[in-house]
């Protein structure tokens, strides 16, 4: 059973779906203005893995994440560039798939975008209005904060606590301070829809609101985003959403923590925060996925090139112990008792972290314990050339997991971007002229490639079929 910690309920309760087996998931996608940074990297890989593990566990997810293509800031840097805001949507709508796509995070099941969504959000915009929850006041339509009485439930904020410190900004036309923009009256050069109160565009809140309820239903189980958007987006859609239907509007409420720098939250008006594409010519994608889910999804996780190093290391120590099956495979087999490695036990461990409210951070470090035995019982096989025929099954089940859970995790275990190929070609040849020296009694010669290639982090394993390397443990 797995369980999911909910941030409405503010408790962990085992997930109940609407429909048996059958997750509805919608996750907020990004305001197409500018390359996407590793904020939007921590939330697409977040949700990502949840995915995965659900579809690992059985459960078919229809997923849904949107682009907002037209918005406040993308009219601003289109203005600032001198071309036009589809332009720039069109222009970081394909960057963002990239970044999405070397990331080998899965295309959701529709990816709707805000201009074609039109007329569904106005149809929601008219029926607020006739059922008493919005006003239309100049062109703009706002959403009456104070016909829904819940208002606050999401982010744990009182109406009046709120109030306190709201106020009507300049040439906004709402009667209260915390009612907010469904529908907003164009400028003169602004992108336009025609709609009952005149040429305008939606807000941003009613976009997921319509969109969300198009493809997943009234009410569905999941709907994610990071911290940032409790308030005031994702409270906002329950006011809207709830008094538009009179349903629950979503199950279950996650959010990812913040991407830290210097323990101070990533931002772009502090100038601390990093592309993805910027990480990604430094490090792999699977680094970067790596790092960003060995933290707990809900807390925060502090970024810097230094702990990108780290859990490189620790990445090329998986990636290590992956490639050792052929030399497991290669020690000879005896009919001894051995010591196998309790791999179920591991398994158990793992499965029982992800199912809990999807930790990663746990799992990996169950993953991690279980390289750490299988290792030394595989050193010691290796220095004996011999292994019982339990302990060589344990082992390569270690190996075969490991695998798996990898794969389910969204790792494309591809080495990374240097020149691999031709690094193998020159390790083999040295390991044909040590073989050579050693047919010639030439041991001094022969050891010193084998320790000078060990000082470089490559571990020579000779045996009964030939010599093999690894990267150093």
């Amino acid at each position: 059973m797995i369980k999911v910690y909910n941030t409405l309920t503010e408790k962990k309760k085992v997930f109940i779906p609407i429909e048996k087996r059958k997750v509805k998931m919608y996750v907020c996608g990004p305001t197409v203005y500018d390359d996407a940074h590793i904020g939007h990297a921590r939330s697409a890989v977040v949700f990502d893995v949840i995915r995965r593990w659900f579809e690992y566990r059985g459960y078919e997810v229809i997923f849904v994440r949107n682009y907002t293509d037209v918005d406040d800031k993308i009219i601003k840097r289109a203005k600032e560039r001198g071309i036009t805001w589809k332009e720039i949507a069109e222009k970081y709508i394909k960057s963002f798939e990239e970044d999405m796509k070397a990331l080998n995070v899965k295309e959701p099941t529709v990816e709707p975008r805000v201009t074609e969504h039109i007329p569904e959000i106005i149809e929601m915009v008219k029926s607020l209005i006739e059922k008493g929850h919005a006003y239309e006041s100049g062109g703009d339509v706002y959403f009456a904060v104070e016909t829904f009485p819940e208002y606050g439930k999401l982010s744990k904020r009182k109406i009046d606590e709120l109030m306190a410190g709201a106020r009507i900004e300049p040439g906004e036309k709402k009667r209260n301070p915390l009612d907010f923009a469904l529908w907003k009256k164009s400028k003169e050069g602004e992108p336009a829809w025609n709609s009952p109160w005149g040429k305008g565009r939606p807000g941003w809140h009613i976009e997921c609101s319509a969109m969300s309820m198009k493809y997943l239903g009234e009410t569905m189980d999941i709907h994610g985003g990071g911290l940032d958007l409790i308030f005031p987006h994702h409270e906002n859609e329950i006011a809207q959403s709830e008094s538009y239907t009179g349903k629950t509007f979503v199950r279950y409420w996650m959010h990812n923590g913040f991407v830290m720098v210097n323990s101070e939250k990533m931002s772009k008006s502090l100038g601390n925060f990093f592309t993805i594409k910027e990480i990604l010519e430094k490090f792999s994608p699977d680094v970067l996925r790596f790092f960003l889910i060995s933290t707990h999804y809900r807390s925060p996780i502090d970024f810097s090139f230094e702990r990108l190093k780290e859990a490189k290391a620790a990445f090329e120590r998986i990636k290590n112990f992956l490639n050792t099956q052929t030399i497991i495979e290669n020690i000879p087999q005896n009919d001894s008792k051995g010591s196998p490695v309790d791999v179920e036990k591991y398994i158990n461990a793992f499965n029982e972290a992800m199912d809990d409210d999807f930790n990663t951070a746990k799992a990996l470090g169950t993953l991690f314990e279980m390289i750490k035995e299988a290792n030394i019982l595989k050193n010691r096989a290796v220095k004996e050339q011999k292994i019982s025929r339990e302990e060589k099954k344990s082992l390569l089940k270690a190996v075969t997991f490991t695998k798996e859970m990898m794969k389910t995790l969204g790792f494309k275990l591809e080495e990374e971007k240097t020149s691999n190929d031709l690094e193998d070609k020159l390790i083999k040849l040295l390991i044909e002229i040590r073989q050579k020296l050693r047919k010639e009694k030439n041991f001094i010669l022969a050891d010193e490639i084998r320790d000078k290639l060990k000082e470089m982090g490559i571990v020579l394993e000779d045996l009964p079929g030939g010599t093999v390397y690894r990267k150093g443990d």
